[in-house]
């Protein structure tokens, strides 16, 4: 393919000095850029080389431990005040003060606020164990690892059969505490477990194995714990020492009342 001959420039104005002027400028522009450009990339390299602080999001897992920690130091310190304010009431003088004192001391078991002992049984719930490399090809992560609802439904199963005291991990549960799940692992309280999980409850065996066994909720973990190989644990325990729940149990509302008479005051059987 044949190509036009180049046509002749036209001659600038102002003679050869402008025509060389262009040139010049040109030349002194390509250096700013490049001087530019030398400076980003410089002072990205000084970025990429100052080391990144390892707290704040950088660190969750250490930044997650040492919550923990911290709740446990506090919940420590929250039973010494709790042990201390019990010693001051049994020491107060004021007849009323005794009084209500009695009312709580007998309620406090009820309510998850003393410590019990009795039989008990105790459900463990586990993930399947599978890794990505042995996930099967039909089943995905969440199918594998044990949900919120699975907690939540061997808990109300429990209640439901009966239990006069239920404990998740090592806590106390009362009526205001909340059974959550964060990814594949398990927020309780302020605190952060990892599977297995184990609830244990005190009351009859026999009526909550019934209530287990009846429960639809828990009988479709069964049936999937038995298809993909999650972990599913039943057994009693002859004698278990739950504590009392050390947590705050706060309130939204709460309305004036006269005080009990004497002969309204609640006794319980046993």
């Amino acid at each position: 393919m044949s190509t036009a001959p180049p046509t002749q420039a036209a001659p600038v104005p102002g003679g050869s000095d402008a025509g060389g002027t262009r040139p010049r400028i040109q030349k002194i522009g390509v250096t700013i850029i490049c001087v530019v450009a030398g400076l980003l990339f410089g002072t990205s390299a000084s970025l990429a080389r100052t080391s990144v602080p390892t707290t704040g999001a950088q660190d969750l897992p250490g930044l997650i431990t040492a919550r923990d920690q911290q709740v446990k130091t506090l919940a420590d310190r929250a039973e010494e005040l709790r042990l201390e304010v019990q010693a001051l009431e049994q020491g107060a003088g004021d007849s009323a003060v005794q009084q209500a004192s009695r009312v709580a001391e007998r309620l406090a078991p009820s309510v998850g606020l003393a410590p019990v002992t009795g039989a008990a049984v105790q459900v463990t719930l586990d993930d399947a164990g599978y890794s990505l490399d042995t996930l099967p090809p039909d089943l995905t992560v969440d199918d594998v690892v044990v949900h919120q609802q699975d907690l939540q439904a061997v808990v109300n199963a429990l209640w439901a059969g009966g239990a006069e005291a239920l404990m998740v991990q090592d806590q106390r549960i009362v009526s205001t505490s909340a059974v959550q799940c964060v990814g594949n692992t398990l927020y309780l309280q302020g605190r952060v477990y990892s599977p297995p999980y184990t609830i244990t409850a005190i009351g009859d065996p026999a009526t909550m194995h019934a209530a287990l066994l009846n429960d639809p909720v828990v009988e479709t973990y069964r049936q999937w714990a038995a298809a993909i190989g999650l972990g599913y644990v039943v057994q009693d325990i002859a004698q278990v020492e739950m504590p009392a729940f050390a947590g705050g149990v706060p309130m939204r509302y709460a309305t004036v009342t006269t005080p009990a008479k004497p002969s309204e005051v609640p006794t319980t059987q046993g």
